[in-house]
């Protein structure tokens, strides 16, 4: 099979954050959001957390270890409910849908890095990509195409072919990352997505996080590492349960490289 070079976000398509015209769309709006864990006594991992990443931006969510960032992913992902506020993903309230509908959002509008890589070890590098349009009602030649253009973006056009065993950690990431890309979703969440990783192979990551950014992708990472979070146009600080620092509101992640 021929791969397209057509990357999947395309420069000449996409639409800078920072820059007049038409104000930039919000992605993710959260508004006074709160998340207790009814166990005994209760456990309140959110309380009252509100920010808006617009369309466009890189962001850093950094925070040590109970400070809520994992259940700002959880809500962000919709992967679970708030126990009060509101999350939005591309304007739709989580609160308001069905679990069925949900599904069906967050497989169409949201992509995720996880630290670890979760590939199917005896499926192709190029099947592995297909995998994340099974639910897009694409048939098996068009999944294929997709994928191709998903491994073009980050750099492994020339392993598609391969199997998982035969990569290195950071191009095993480098899949995970086409996967989350491949549906084109309006936003895509990394968790620790260095973390299993060598630092000269994180900074690699974090530099193509930096380019496909921007080329138009909406990026939030989240991450316990200052260092990480620092080479992010935007920073939001997490720390027991509340936002106490947001640097760099609205600057987009256009021109800066990690």
């Amino acid at each position: 099979m021929t791969a397209t070079t057509t990357p999947i976000y395309d420069p000449a398509s996409a639409t800078r954050p920072d820059v007049g015209g038409e104000p930039a769309t919000p992605v993710v709006e959260l508004d006074g959001v709160t998340k207790t864990y009814p166990v005994e006594p209760p456990v309140e991992a959110l309380k009252g957390v509100s920010f808006t990443i617009l369309e466009g931006e890189l962001v850093a969510i950094v925070g040590p270890s109970g400070s809520g960032k994992t259940t700002l992913l959880h809500l962000m992902g919709t992967l679970d409910r708030p126990t009060s506020g509101a999350v939005r993903i591309t304007g739709l309230d989580v609160a308001s849908l069905a679990d069925r509908e949900l599904s069906a959002l967050r497989a169409s509008r949201i992509g995720f890095v996880f630290q670890q890589f979760f590939l199917a070890e005896h499926q192709s590098v190029l099947d592995n990509v297909a995998d994340g349009l099974l639910y897009a009602g694409a048939t098996l030649a068009q999944r294929r195409q997709e994928a191709a253009a998903a491994l073009v973006s980050v750099g492994l056009e020339d392993k598609m072919k391969s199997l998982p065993t035969k990569l290195s950690g950071g191009q095993r990431q480098r899949v995970a990352v086409a996967r989350a890309l491949v549906g084109r979703p309006a936003l895509v969440l990394a968790d620790e997505p260095t973390g299993n990783l060598d630092s000269a192979t994180g900074i690699s990551i974090l530099e193509l996080f930096a380019e496909l950014n921007r080329h138009g992708a909406t990026i939030v990472v989240i991450t316990h590492d200052r260092g990480i979070a620092g080479r992010m146009p935007r920073v939001i600080e997490m720390l027991d349960g509340l936002v106490v620092s947001d640097q760099g509101a609205g600057a987009g992640g256009w021109g800066r490289g990690a």
